[in-house]
């Protein structure tokens, strides 16, 4: 692993099958420095750490290049954060193996402490970042300065004030300074036009990265080569032949004592609008001229800008039992825990096709997929309609798969029909590949300037232009939350919406994951 390749062979009887993925290690002139803010909370020690761990630890970031840093307001020793951090970098069933590792991943960080306004903390910072770069013999204006900004979106514009007028390269050589920016970007459209503004006063757009960890999800990534790299999908994929598209997030759980946080946002502004809408984009897009990052965001934004006004009689709202428990939750909040609601694009492609977007909260289990449903079979001579449609769902988590759903012969004497799969379960067909964590590709691509996968200023702003009238109108109270058992599928009123948007349930069959 430390040639920075990685070669994963299927489990085939077939010879020289194989399926080959190759990354090359970041190597470029000057050092890299990355500046993780925040780096003393939950975000930082969960995803931002454990992330650059597994790039150390793959060797895709050299010891030889690269440095870490910490900056955050608590008063803190170097050696106190490595403390906080150590035990989410590794689980106890491989910790040996990784000790060697983690133990030089460790030594690469140093913390510096300091408020978020402050020129004498970034001062420091940048003090701190220098002399790392003077230790590596790097020319001035040659090192590579990466910023990740994991804190809450408030404290954006004045970070990224400080970052600019203190630790920025201070020429350009082939140097670069880059910041990495979380969700969520503002309220609604108004809020993340000032949060773009502010920091596109101070940062060029190819300098900004807009992070939505969905984008990283290997089956997320997926979708174009799904879509354009296979000739069977390239007839279908239009209003023709299929009947409507699901994408779906479940939870098992609850807000958990980040009740108060929550109600301040709700299930629109935490899923629907990013994770959900960007799956959306990259389903019912055409065709890019090219694998170049600036021509997949265009299509993306042309889906954005054919989306027509959602209407309220396609859109259903639930919060569940006992949100309101939470004494941090106002008692009168008609905050949604849950939402269905309806998308159209008007264009040629998707004219008439419903996209179903829905996200909930204590549901019946935990699932995130994309379920394209094609049209009935007309002349249905074998009388199978009512056992189901055929179906590609990809199963973005848990237990990434792809399966078709088809009618097929039940074997036996008789002929009747029952419903089976075309079934690629990346567990059962790619044993012994890890599947990188969404935030492990999307720091990588931030080091390599590759774009592709974070939200451009013109698509956020298009994606809020969808949303900001239904949310404004649900937080005037227009539209109602609808009360719904904990563990359930929410609303009933949520299926009957689904329902008479054209979704017609599959009776009788369940998919169950293929065990090794």
């Amino acid at each position: 692993m430390g040639s920075g390749q990685w070669h994963v062979e299927k489990r085939s009887t077939l010879k020289n099958d194989s399926f080959v993925k190759e990354y090359n290690p970041v190597s470029e002139t000057g050092s890299l420095s990355i500046i993780v803010l925040g780096a003393s909370g939950d975000l930082a020690k969960k995803k931002t750490f454990p992330a650059l761990f597994n790039l150390f630890h793959q060797g895709f970031l050299s010891p030889d290049e690269v440095h870490i840093f910490g900056y955050a307001r608590s008063k803190i020793t170097d050696e106190e954060l490595r403390d906080k951090i150590r035990g989410y970098l590794v689980d106890e069933k491989n910790a040996s193996a990784k000790s060697d590792a983690l133990s030089k991943f460790l030594k690469l960080i140093k913390y510096v402490s300091g408020p978020y306004d402050s020129e004498e903390g970034f001062k420091r910072l940048d003090k701190a970042i220098s002399e790392h770069e003077i230790s590596k013999k790097t020319s001035e204006g040659s090192s590579r300065r990466l910023f990740y900004l994991a804190l809450p979106p408030s404290v954006y514009p004045p970070v990224s004030k400080m970052i600019k007028a203190w630790c920025t390269n201070k020429s350009d050589l082939g140097g670069w300074t880059r910041i990495v920016v979380e969700k969520p970007f503002g309220k609604d459209l108004e809020s993340a036009e000032q949060l773009s503004s502010q920091i596109g006063a101070l940062f060029e757009e190819p300098q900004i990265y807009r992070i939505d960890h969905y984008l990283g999800k290997e089956l997320v990534q997926n979708m174009l080569v799904l879509r354009f790299a296979n000739r069977l999908f390239l007839p279908l994929w239009n209003r023709d032949n299929i009947a409507n598209v699901q994408i779906v997030f479940r939870e098992d759980f609850g807000t958990e004592g980040r009740g108060g946080y929550f109600d301040e946002y709700g299930i629109i502004r935490d899923i629907i609008q990013n994770h959900l809408l960007q799956v959306l984009c990259l389903v019912a897009m055409e065709k890019p001229i090219s694998l170049k990052p600036e021509h997949i965001r265009d299509e993306k934004v042309k889906v954005l800008q054919s989306v027509i006004p959602i209407k309220d009689e396609e859109v259903v709202l639930g919060q569940y039992e006992g949100y309101r428990d939470d004494p941090t939750v106002p008692n009168d909040s008609n905050t949604p825990t849950f939402a269905t609601t309806i998308l159209r694009i008007d264009n040629e492609r998707w004219e008439g096709v419903p996209f179903i977007l829905k996200a909930g909260k204590a549901m019946s289990s935990k699932k995130a997929d994309i379920r394209i449903q094609f049209k009935d079979v007309p002349g249905d001579i074998f009388k199978c309609q009512n056992q189901g449609r055929n179906e590609f769902v990809i199963r973005l988590q848990p237990s990434e798969a792809m399966y078709m759903k088809l009618t097929v012969k039940q074997p036996g004497l008789e002929m009747q029909t029952v419903q089976s799969e075309l079934d690629l379960s990346y567990m059962q067909r790619y044993q012994g590949v890890s599947i990188p964590e969404a935030y492990e590709r999307l720091i990588l691509d931030t080091i390599r300037g590759d774009q592709q996968h974070f939200v451009r200023r013109d698509e956020l702003k298009a994606a809020w232009e969808i949303f900001t009238p239904l949310l404004h109108r649900i937080d005037k109270g227009e539209v109602k939350s609808i009360p719904y058992k904990q563990g359930s599928r929410g609303p009933a009123e949520a299926d009957q919406l689904l329902k008479k948007a054209g979704y017609m349930q599959t009776h009788g069959y369940i998919w169950i994951p293929p065990t090794l």
